[in-house]
């Protein structure tokens, strides 16, 4: 016996109205029995309909990226014993994850317009367990190179993906808490990175380190298994929406803002063990105390998307994240109070980020999502893959990586400005402001 969806009259066994959810029961089950069944699958399909658990879904997917991004800084001393590289191949090979974003950020959008959220989620991380077979097998400095670049093409075309995907579910129903519950899974799969990579790292080799990123895109590849689309989202296939030119350039200063933000924050975790080395630390040590900015970034970055739904001034943590975020990044680069600063750092980075990432939702439609999102992508890539470069190259040429959170401050202090931009641009659209 089984119960099925369609439209058929209600089944007999129930005397009293159709089955709750359309579900209609095929032979001579009792009443009881046929019950059950209804709303067992009932349950289970409103269980995976609920937005909160899909964003739960898209976060622990989301996790692998960050995890392989932060598998180079991790183990960066250990990758320069190896291979004889400097500050600045380092920071080139940071970079370099993103790099595919600035060709592939626009064209990502389209491919997930074209093929689907699922399938689209799907080859992205099929790109980076290549990426990481490459670099575990690959003992040559190139194929370090080409391993990073494709693992980076299928961290981009997810990234681009997975947003538009809490954008479905969750525009005009707290939108800055979703996306800050989101980006939330960056700090938090890059602080897993630094505290067990460096350890595996060291008593394996960095072979085991791209191994262990490979099986986290293993679970997460099943994980994205169980994904469901939103009712309301446009169905995969070719589609003739086009963005306007004023929500193009908004969405260009948006992508701007966020890349630059992202970038300084990226400083802290890919320089911060390096310098703190140079001080004296262990690798280990300076793993383990570089993740409290992102551990205490997991509760920070929900919390300000929450704040900002709470109170309505998401522009104002903006800006005042930004530039306090810019004060502590100086006083960690040149002062002693190490975990001091790193502590308040983690509360501070947090806080923009949930209203950064809810600006795009300002000036897009459903039926241009994917495309715009591919645009804000690639713009925000554009930062990610010159900013650690610089960062490193500054580093270099001043002989201390303190150098690296001096530019970083730099990127910070541009946001506000920006922002001002963002507004003059997208008044003229009919979207409310947001303060």
């Amino acid at each position: 016996m089984r119960a099925r969806r369609d439209g058929n009259p209600p089944c007999q066994s129930f005397s009293d109205g159709p089955v709750n959810n359309g579900l209609v029961c095929v032979g001579a089950l009792p009443s009881a029995s046929c019950y059950i069944v209804t709303m067992r699958a009932t349950l289970q399909g409103n269980t995976l309909r609920n937005r909160w658990v899909i964003l739960a879904i898209i976060f622990c997917v989301r996790l692998a990226m960050p995890f392989q991004f932060q598998s180079v800084a991790a183990v960066a001393p250990l990758l320069t014993d190896k291979f004889g590289l400097n500050l600045a191949d380092i920071g080139l090979l940071i970079g370099l994850y993103f790099a595919p974003g600035i060709a592939l950020g626009l064209p990502g959008g389209a491919i997930g317009q074209k093929f689907g959220d699922k399938a689209t989620v799907l080859g992205a991380l099929a790109l980076m367990a290549v990426g990481s077979l490459a670099m575990a097998f690959g003992d040559a400095w190139h194929w370090q190179i080409a391993g990073r670049l494709v693992a980076g093409a299928g961290g981009v075309l997810l990234n681009v993906q997975l947003t538009k995907m809490v954008t479905d579910w969750f525009a005009g129903k707290e939108i800055a808490t979703a996306m800050g519950a989101f980006v939330n899974s960056w700090p938090a799969g890059i602080a897993l990175s630094l505290v067990t990579l460096p350890s595996i790292g060291t008593a394996y080799g960095v072979k085991a380190v791209s191994l262990v990123v490979l099986a986290l895109i293993v679970l997460g590849s099943l994980l994205a298994l169980t994904y469901q689309t939103p009712a309301q989202a446009r169905p995969a296939g070719a589609s003739s929406a086009r963005l306007s030119l004023n929500t193009a350039i908004a969405l260009s200063v948006a992508g701007l803002i966020w890349g630059l933000f992202n970038a300084a924050f990226a400083i802290v975790f890919s320089f911060g063990p390096t310098m703190l080395v140079e001080r004296g630390w262990t690798i280990a040590q300076a793993g383990s105390a570089i993740s409290i900015v992102l551990w205490i970034a997991v509760f920070s970055v929900p919390l300000g998307g929450v704040l900002a739904d709470r109170f309505k001034r998401p522009q104002t943590m903006l800006v005042a994240g930004s530039i306090v975020f810019a004060a502590l990044m100086l006083a960690f680069a040149h002062t002693s109070a190490v975990i001091a600063i790193l502590i308040v750092l983690g509360v501070v980075s947090g806080q923009p980020a949930g209203p950064i990432m809810s600006l795009p939702s300002r000036v897009l439609e459903p039926a241009t999502r994917a495309l715009g999102m591919g645009l804000f992508y690639t713009i925000y890539y554009v930062p990610m893959v010159v900013g650690p470069v610089i960062a490193g190259s500054a580093a270099k040429w001043s002989g201390s990586a303190s150098a690296a959170f001096d530019f970083g401050a730099v990127m910070l202090v541009i946001c506000p400005p920006l922002l001002w931009v963002f507004n003059r641009i997208s008044a003229p659209a009919a979207h409310p402001r947001l303060a």
